[in-house]
C-alpha cells in the first residue's frame, strides 16, 4: 500500500485527469478528508467560527491540494486539474442548483386555513413529488413555510418537520437527476435522465408511501392532543400563490436539462485543454438566463415575504468548490481499483469480479449521512468503475444501490443533505423547538433504519 508517495505520473489526455491513481498515496486525500471533518463537526461544535470563516477554510483546504500539486508536478498540471474539475463538473452543478434556488424562491404559497392530518399528509406528498423535479432544496423552500404557517396554532409539530426532512428534503429527490445533487453529478458523468426515473422510482414509492401513511396516523394522534383541533376540522381550504409565472421557468429548466441529456450533436468547443459539449454549454447558458429573467420579473415583495437570501446558495457554492477540488486525487485513487491505496475499501464492495450491492448501498449511505452525499456518491460511482454505460446496463443494481444510499440516507442526520439544516433553521425561526443533532438521529434511526433493512432484503 502506497501511503506517502506524492509524485504523480502522466496518465491522460484532454478531458481526462493527468494523475495516475495507482501511484498516489493517501496523503493527497488529506485536504478532502479534512474538509469533510469540518463539514461534519464545525457547524455543531464551532458554529460561529464556521459561519464567519467557512469560505476561507474551504479556500485554504483547496489550496492544500493545488499548491503541492503545482510545486511537485508543475503549475500547468495543477491549473489543468483545477479547470477540469471546475469547468467540467462544478460550474454546471452550481448553475443548476442556483437556477432552481432562484426560481423557486420567487414562488410564495399562502394558505388561509389550519393544518389537519389529511392536509398535512397531502402537502408532504406534493412536496415529495416536487422534490424530484425542482430539487430537494427548491421543494423544501417552496413547501416548508406554508406548512409551518397552517400549523402555527399547534403546540407539537416537531414530528411534522422531521418527516418533512425525510420525504421532501431527501427521499423525494431520488426520482430524477434534478432532485438531488448526487444524481445530478451522475447525470453530468453520463447517467441518462430517464434511467434514474425508470430504475429508482419503485424504491422511492417503497419508502415514501409507508412514511406518508405512518405520518398521517402520528399526526392524527398529535392533533387529538390539541385542545382546539375540533374547531378547524371542517375548515375550507383557501390557497393563494404569488409569482405563479415562475412555474413556467421551472418547466423551462427541466426542458433544457432534458435537452442536454438527449440531444447529442457531437460538436465540441475547445476550452483551455478541455472539449465542452455544445448541448452542455447551451444548457448552462439557458439556465443562467432563466434565473436572471425570473429574478428581475419577480416582485421584490415576494422574495421579502419568503425571507429570500443568497447566503444559502453562496454557502453551497463555496463549500462545493473546495469539495470538487480536493476530491480529485481520491477519485483517481479509486479509479485505480485494487491497485490503489484504497484497495482494501474497494474489496469490501466486491466479491472477486462481482460487486456486493448491499455493501454499496450501506457504505454509500452511512458516509452520506455524516458527510455530504454528493461527493460520497461520486466516490462510489468511480469505485464501481465510473463507466456510465456499464453501470446503467450491466451493473444496474450496483448503480441503484449507490444512488439510493446517497439520496435516502442523507435523511439520517441534519448534515446529510443541504436542505436538512435549512429546514431546521426555518422551523426554529418560527418557534419550533427542533431536536438536537443526536435527538434528530433518534427519530431517523427508529423510523428509517428498519425501512432500509427491508429495502436491502427486497432489492439487494
Amino acid at each position: 500500500m502506497i501511503l506517502w508517495n506524492i509524485t504523480p505520473a502522466v496518465a491522460g489526455s484532454a478531458g481526462n485527469s493527468l494523475l495516475n491513481g495507482a501511484e498516489l498515496g493517501l496523503i493527497w486525500g488529506l485536504p478532502f478528508f479534512a474538509l469533510l471533518v469540518c463539514l461534519a463537526l464545525m457547524p455543531i461544535f464551532a458554529h460561529d467560527i464556521w459561519h464567519r470563516h467557512y469560505g476561507k477554510i474551504c479556500t485554504a483546504l483547496a489550496s492544500c491540494f493545488l499548491v503541492p500539486l503545482g510545486c511537485i508536478y508543475g503549475v500547468s498540471t495543477a491549473l489543468y486539474e483545477a479547470n477540469l474539475a471546475i469547468t467540467g463538473h462544478y460550474v454546471p452543478f452550481v448553475i443548476m442548483i442556483g437556477a432552481l434556488f432562484t426560481v423557486s424562491g420567487g414562488i410564495r404559497i399562502q394558505m388561509n386555513t389550519h393544518g389537519t392530518a389529511r392536509l398535512n399528509t397531502a402537502m408532504l406528498a406534493i412536496g415529495t413529488i416536487l422534490a424530484g423535479w425542482i430539487g430537494t432544496t427548491g421543494a423544501s423552500m417552496l413547501m416548508i413555510r406554508p406548512l409551518l404557517q397552517i400549523n402555527g396554532w399547534r403546540k407539537n409539530i416537531v414530528h411534522l418537520v422531521v418527516f418533512f426532512i425525510f420525504l421532501v428534503s431527501n427521499i423525494g429527490g431520488s426520482a430524477t437527476p434534478l432532485g438531488d445533487p448526487p444524481l445530478f453529478l451522475g447525470f453530468l458523468n453520463g447517467v441518462s435522465f430517464f434511467w434514474t426515473l425508470q430504475h429508482l422510482l419503485p424504491e422511492t414509492f417503497m419508502m415514501a408511501v409507508p412514511l406518508l401513511i405512518g405520518f398521517y396516523f402520528i399526526d392524527r394522534w398529535y392533533l387529538s392532543r390539541e385542545p382546539d383541533q375540533k374547531e378547524y376540522t371542517n375548515e375550507p381550504l383557501n390557497v393563494k400563490i404569488s409569482g405563479k409565472f415562475n412555474f413556467l421557468f421551472l418547466g423551462a429548466i427541466i426542458s433544457f436539462v432534458l435537452l442536454s441529456g438527449t440531444w447529442k450533436p457531437d460538436f465540441y468547443i475547445p476550452f483551455f485543454g478541455l472539449q465542452l459539449a455544445l448541448q452542455d454549454v447551451i444548457r448552462d447558458l439557458a439556465l443562467l438566463g432563466i434565473a436572471w429573467i425570473s429574478y428581475i420579473m419577480t416582485p421584490h415583495e415576494v422574495y421579502k415575504a419568503n425571507h429570500f437570501s443568497w447566503e444559502p446558495l453562496l454557502e453551497v457554492g463555496k463549500i462545493f468548490f473546495a469539495i470538487f477540488i480536493t476530491v480529485i486525487p481520491v477519485i483517481e485513487i479509486l479509479h485505480a481499483g485494487t491497485d490503489g491505496t484504497l484497495g482494501s475499501l474497494v474489496a469490501l464492495v466486491s466479491d472477486g469480479s462481482q460487486p456486493v450491492n448491499y455493501m454499496y448501498f450501506w457504505l454509500t449511505g452511512i458516509l452520506s449521512a455524516f458527510l455530504d452525499n454528493a461527493p460520497t456518491y461520486l466516490i462510489f460511482f468511480h469505485m464501481a468503475g465510473g463507466d456510465p454505460r456499464e453501470l446503467m446496463h450491466i451493473l444496474t443494481v450496483t448503480l441503484e444501490a449507490i444512488s439510493l444510499g446517497a439520496v435516502f440516507m442523507g435523511a439520517m442526520t441534519y448534515i446529510g443533505n443541504a436542505p436538512n439544516f435549512m429546514v431546521k433553521a426555518i422551523a426554529e425561526q418560527r418557534g419550533v423547538r427542533m431536536p438536537s443533532f443526536l435527538g434528530y438521529m433518534v427519530w431517523s434511526c427508529a423510523i428509517l433504519i428498519p425501512m432500509f433493512i427491508i429495502l436491502t432484503l427486497v432489492v439487494f
